[in-house]
């Protein structure tokens, strides 16, 4: 037992080692920034002047929910067909899903920008008939459609892997019993499909919370979001690594909040199950 203890032990040593210095050292660097001044004297002066900002905050909280549930709605029905379709095609349809993902985050957003802009492929086509142009680019809804495209891989994932292990007997037993689809969704596969519900859910909010590309190529300057804020603390004209670290922790702060919440249901919807 000894002897597999300290081998545990050794085994941790690198992945101890990377989460102090990439994650714990960082961590406390943001934190000892976002009480001090320039001169290194603390100051609460920087978490007070977050309150100025509680649109951007609010905004990027809205805009992100939105992409979220949107990416919700299409991606479990999607995940649910997948899980569903024979083996060999199930493996064709995840690499269409992974296929975006091995292009680079910003040569999409770029095409998106090319779609969407007031001479884009979309309204040159609509003028074909008469129709636009729209004003698509430089738009909430436009921030909103970025986040989705980006991220919905992340909540199709989870819910697949989740969905893959109901088995179809279940399904058929409760359509036997005369059960109509309705019921059979909402007291089998939905309460089933939960952890990849919650899961799907924190890897899509999480980063579209935090994103601040797809919010300035297509958002444009009216459309700011906390990772805008945050980017332009430590890189912009108003340089102010202090302010940019305390914005940086309430955003943290405010992941850990809704990722809490969102475990606490996940174990109420456990204890349902099991009851």
């Amino acid at each position: 037992m000894k002897r597999n203890h300290a081998e545990t032990v050794l085994t941790s040593i690198p992945y101890l080692i990377w989460m102090v210095v990439f994650t714990v050292i960082p961590l406390l660097l943001v934190t000892y920034f976002a009480f001090t001044d320039e001169t290194g004297a603390l100051t609460m002066a920087n978490l007070s002047a977050v309150r100025e900002y509680v649109a951007v905050i609010f905004r990027s909280i809205w805009l992100a929910f939105i992409a979220t549930v949107l990416c919700l709605l299409i991606a479990y029905p999607l995940a649910y067909i997948i899980s569903r379709a024979p083996q060999r095609r199930q493996r064709t349809y995840l690499l269409l899903v992974m296929l975006p993902m091995w292009i680079n985050f910003l040569l999409r957003t770029y095409a998106w920008m090319t779609l969407l802009e007031n001479t884009g492929i979309i309204n040159r086509l609509l003028g074909i008939f008469g129709i636009g142009p729209l004003a698509m680019i430089n738009t909430q809804g436009a921030v909103v459609l970025g986040m989705v495209y980006n991220y919905l891989p992340f909540m199709i994932l989870p819910l697949y892997s989740v969905m893959t292990k109901i088995e179809n007997g279940l399904i058929e037993a409760a359509q036997d019993l005369g059960a109509p689809r309705s019921t059979v969704f909402s007291s089998v596969v939905l309460p089933l499909s939960m952890p990849g519900v919650m899961t799907g859910i924190t890897m899509v909010f999480v980063p579209a919370v935090s994103t601040f590309i797809i919010s300035r190529m297509l958002g444009g300057g009216s459309n700011m979001m906390i990772g805008d804020l945050i980017e332009l603390q430590f890189l912009g004209n108003a340089y102010n690594p202090n302010l940019g670290a305390a914005i940086s922790l309430g955003l943290m702060i405010l992941i850990l909040f809704c990722m809490s919440m969102l475990n606490q249901l996940n174990e109420e919807d456990k204890e349902g199950m099991i009851i």
